[in-house]
């Protein structure tokens, strides 16, 4: 299953979600991450706190979604509530499209103890939905059925 995470401006959270998904080193899974108005540039503090976690942060960038049309997600996942709201590319279409609004650990204010617990929080939810994405059925579970089963994940978190 090819996974494509999508945030605005994918420098953080569409980037850790990636990281994380491949970091499964699962061979039925393939994730990427894009933005629709992507700043060029990864987050360092995604990098720094992925790198910490014993985490891959080899070959993650900030790109387009346009660079991405070849990539046939069956899966694309929100993962902002700005780049939900926004209207998907034609190419989109024949993707699963889901929601899994995370709270932006780079946009929190405090204490370096206290940003890196909320990327920690943010890392761990998104390890725990990849978790549970693996232990579905997924050579059998197709379109609706996957479909449920994945919008059941993301309302547990």
């Amino acid at each position: 299953m090819k996974i494509l995470f999508i945030c605005t401006h994918n420098r953080c959270r569409s980037i850790l979600s990636e990281a994380i998904a491949n970091h499964q080193n699962d061979p039925r899974l393939q994730a990427a991450s894009a933005g629709s108005q992507p700043v060029g540039e990864v987050h360092p503090l995604s990098v720094k706190y992925l790198a910490e976690a014993g985490i891959s942060t080899e070959g993650l960038k900030s790109q387009s979604w346009d660079e991405l049309e070849d990539f046939n997600a069956d899966v694309v996942v929100t993962v902002c509530d700005s780049a939900a709201g926004e209207a998907c590319p034609v190419w989109f279409g024949k993707s699963i499209k889901l929601h899994w609004g995370l709270e932006d650990p780079s946009k929190v204010q405090g204490s370096e103890a206290e940003v890196k617990a909320e990327f920690l929080k943010c890392m761990n939810l998104i390890e725990q939905r990849m978790q549970a994405i693996l232990a579905l059925d997924l050579e059998n579970l197709k379109g609706d059925a996957l479909k449920a089963q994945l919008l059941k994940l993301g309302a547990q978190g």
